[in-house]
């Protein structure tokens, strides 16, 4: 992203002198009456804010307990040119505990980029009334970024309730969960800035983005944590930030549930999650002047740069300079959502491609290959 570095939300916090003094500004007064030519009516009357206000304490009291704090303990890397290996690396951020359809007991929701590498025994969890229990089994997917943890807790626990995160709507309000700077049981509010966010680079191992932005308050240790609409329920799961400092900028991305949910089935079920792909590279820079030039009226699809030989792309009779405008009936808006959406198939399904080609559009059929058997080789 122009300007911001992205961050994912591990870390922890050292409070310097001891004691950290906070300044609470006074309550802001509202005005008696509209401002003058405002369209927007009288100011929101005072039962109106107290009912809101009721509700976000309502969603905390109701969420705040399913919520854990993560401390993973990962082994230490080897050192170039030495046999010796660092430290142990000490890693915290958030969860979130549900009950996941046709799985007996309880799991924690959180991020891969959290509990990679750390055995079950070196994951501690902290619960909302002090109780610490470890991790029993680990189940991860990189490239999403979503990790799923069983867990067999000192007797019970509350849960949170899953959403559905394709009714996110721009512009609702939204409360985000976790441990920002080791501190437990955080909660902070905004609004869903936006959807289907893919200009996001988390590294290498995370090529599934469709996350939701928000500008709630999330900072270093809220990985994990949940985005939970005003239902009461969870449509989210925090992830990264971008921000010129590390800390927060009102720009932040959540992993949506729907996605969250159809991963950790496939990771009970299976122990992995099978994707598809078609073996090409398109590029993340379309720019209007690109759709000009290619005869276009919108800067929409996905633009073709690089078609590996011996992949269903190359059998399908994609080429260089295409644009991917649909996949079976489905409108492709940007890059990611080609990703995505072919990551979703499974291995062998056939597909129809309509592609935008020397500004006419053409036909092509193909069909969706196995992930796992050409990821070292290939792009999505």
């Amino acid at each position: 992203m122009n300007r911001f570095a992205t961050s994912l939300l591990v870390g922890s916090c050292v409070l310097f002198g001891g004691t950290a003094a906070v300044t609470v500004p006074p309550l802001l007064q509202m005005p008696a009456v509209a401002q003058q030519g405002s369209n927007l009516g009288p100011p929101t009357a005072p039962d109106a804010v107290n009912a809101l206000s009721d509700r976000f304490e309502a969603i905390s009291r109701q969420i705040l307990p399913a919520v854990v704090s993560v401390e993973a303990v990962k082994p230490g890397k080897l050192v170039p040119g030495s046999i010796a290996k660092t430290k142990p690396v000490e890693e915290s951020g958030s969860g979130v505990i549900v009950q996941l359809p046709n799985q007996k007991g309880y799991f924690v929701l959180t991020n891969n980029h959290v509990v990679s590498q750390a055995p079950p025994e070196q994951i501690t969890l902290h619960l909302s009334d002090s109780r610490i229990f470890k991790a029993k089994r680990v189940w991860t997917d990189p490239e999403s970024d979503v990790a799923v943890l069983g867990i067999d807790p000192p007797g019970q626990v509350p849960t949170a309730l899953m959403g559905d995160s394709d009714q996110a709507r721009v512009g609702q309000w939204v409360l985000a969960f976790g441990s920002p700077f080791g501190l437990n049981q955080t909660v902070t509010h905004g609004i869903i800035s936006a959807r289907e966010r893919g200009q996001v680079s988390l590294g290498s191992t995370i090529r599934i983005k469709d996350f939701l932005q928000t500008d709630a308050a999330i900072n270093p240790g809220s990985s994990g944590g949940p985005l939970v609409d005003m239902k009461g329920t969870v449509i989210g799961i925090n992830t990264a930030i971008a921000s010129h400092s590390g800390s927060n900028s009102g720009v932040a991305f959540s992993i949506p549930i729907n996605l969250a949910k159809r991963v950790a089935k496939e990771l009970l079920e299976k122990g992995s999650v099978a994707r598809g792909y078609l073996g090409l590279q398109v590029t993340s820079s379309f720019e209007p002047a690109d759709a000009f030039k290619l005869g276009l009226d919108r800067v929409q699809g996905a633009w073709v740069e690089r078609v590996y030989d011996g992949t269903p792309a190359a059998a399908a009779g994609l080429k260089v300079n295409d644009v991917v405008l649909q996949v079976d009936g489905i409108a492709i808006r940007t890059e990611n959502h080609l990703i995505n959406l072919i990551s979703t198939m499974p291995p062998g399904q056939r597909i129809r491609l309509h592609v935008w080609r020397d500004r006419n559009v053409v036909t092509l059929e193909g069909t969706v290959g196995d992930w796992a058997k050409a990821q070292t080789r290939f792009g999505p």
